[in-house]
């Protein structure tokens, strides 16, 4: 899936030097389920960026499916990226005056080799998947945590991505919907073989979780596998 050669990631902000990342070298493997903690400040940010082909490595490369990702044409890079990582977020970030489904598409509307036909099937069929068909037409604001964070799957998962990149998803929700939310997600991995990769500070993930890594100042560790 992704691999990651002896990445560095250096930020130089005014007389501040940075190292977030200090020769990262570890694999995430097609339908994975990797929990990475750390603490702040630890590079857990800047290896999801990294990983999601959101920011470039000072030093090193980056592998995805076995070819070396080129950072030269952004352009190129945006549609690698749209057709095989997605992301899910602590505060799931949904247009507040789009519906649901209108909120789902959003990820396919860029996508010109996807039918209109095929796209309104998608969102459909992830709609009904995610429990969230009686609340298609609703707002974000007329739903609850966990409705809202199914929605989040739903917008990720209608683009059918390879790699699902998912930073603090329980983080808002109480314990009961969390682990709703982890199993639904779980499931996900299992029936679809689509690689999750968390960061979290939430303890009920190890539950779930397949591989389990650890970063501190830069440098990433496997707990267990």
């Amino acid at each position: 899936m992704i691999e990651l050669k002896n990445v560095s990631k250096n930020y130089e902000t005014g007389k501040t030097f940075v190292e977030a990342l200090k020769g990262v070298s570890f694999t995430f493997k097609k339908s994975d389920f990797v929990l990475i903690r750390g603490p702040s400040g630890s590079g857990k940010s800047t290896l999801l960026n990294i990983v999601g082909l959101l920011d470039n490595p000072t030093d090193g490369e980056v592998y995805l499916n076995g070819q070396k990702v080129s950072y030269a044409d952004f352009d190129e890079l945006a549609t690698l990226r749209s057709r095989t990582i997605s992301f899910i977020f602590q505060s799931f970030n949904l247009n507040p005056v789009l519906t649901v489904e209108e909120n789902v598409m959003v990820p396919l509307m860029i996508r010109k080799d996807i039918s209109h036909e095929e796209k309104k099937r998608r969102v459909n069929d992830w709609i009904l998947k995610t429990g969230l068909y009686e609340h298609r037409h609703h707002r974000p604001d007329e739903l609850s945590g966990g409705q809202r964070q199914r929605v989040a799957i739903a917008r990720a998962m209608v683009t059918e991505p390879e790699i699902v990149i998912a930073d603090e998803p329980t983080a808002n929700l109480d314990s009961k919907t969390a682990r709703s939310i982890l199993e639904f997600m779980r499931q996900l991995n299992e029936e679809k073989k689509v690689t999750f990769l968390f960061a979290t500070h939430d303890p009920v993930l190890d539950e779930y979780a397949k591989t389990r890594v650890q970063i501190k100042d830069g440098i990433l560790s496997v707990v267990t596998t």
